[in-house]
């Protein structure tokens, strides 16, 4: 699996970590600047959005394939809005108390899966795929908890626009996003996004006109259920 590399942090001299890109803006609160291979990542919570967000930079790999497991009401279109290329995306609806073995076959075809678990994981299910992961290089994006993550992150505050007065339709969330871990993570970093924006995008909370009628954050997804485009 080919990807991109940065300068690994604080280690001057001692070569470069291979990174699944990410979107230009989540690169500043990511310490490498992208998605370290071989590694897990914890999305508190569960947050769609984010989700999406962190997994669209894979299309910039070389393979630019991921996997959707335990996700069945990930929506298609904000999975195209945030990036996804969804010719290269396999989805796993419903793979019930099979998710790992599900996992461990994709981790070495994908260059990236988003899974959420169907119960709390286990330390030694979580010990033995991040073995998988390191073989494979694959990313793990987790909707939830995972046991030893190297990253954690997670929308410590955000708010809808677009509705006002009992009308109007949802057209943007801004949000703050804090990543926080291991080794260079640890002291966790935050932006402020629009997670997505009025096109369905993600971008810095700068950058752009502002939206009128902020409403309430809810909880839960507002995306349509993902049709299916291939399953495992």
């Amino acid at each position: 699996m080919a990807s991109a590399a940065v300068p690994a942090e604080g280690r001057a001299g001692r070569g470069v970590v291979p990174v699944v890109p990410v979107v230009p803006a989540l690169r500043e609160v990511l310490p490498d600047g992208g998605l370290r291979r071989g590694t897990a990542v914890s999305v508190a919570g569960g947050d769609t959005g984010l989700l999406l967000a962190l997994a669209a930079g894979v299309k910039e790999t070389e393979g630019g394939w991921a996997a959707a497991v335990g996700l069945p009401d990930l929506g298609l279109a904000a999975a195209e809005g945030y990036g996804l290329d969804l010719r290269r995306l396999l989805v796993a609806d419903d793979p019930g108390p099979h998710w790992a073995e599900v996992v461990s076959v994709l981790a070495g075809a994908v260059e990236l899966v988003m899974l959420r678990p169907d119960g709390p994981v286990p330390p030694k299910l979580a010990t033995r795929l991040a073995a998988v992961l390191r073989r494979s290089g694959c990313v793990l994006l987790v909707a939830g908890p995972w046991p030893g993550a190297a990253l954690r992150l997670g929308v410590r505050s955000g708010r809808w626009f677009g509705l006002g007065d009992g009308y109007g339709q949802l057209a943007g969330r801004q949000v703050e996003v804090v990543a926080e871990g291991r080794g260079s993570a640890v002291r966790g970093r935050t932006a402020r996004l629009w997670l997505p924006d009025e096109h369905g995008a993600v971008r810095p909370l700068l950058d752009g006109p502002a939206l009128e009628r902020p409403v309430p954050e809810r909880p839960g997804a507002v995306e349509q259920p993902l049709e299916r485009v291939a399953v495992v």
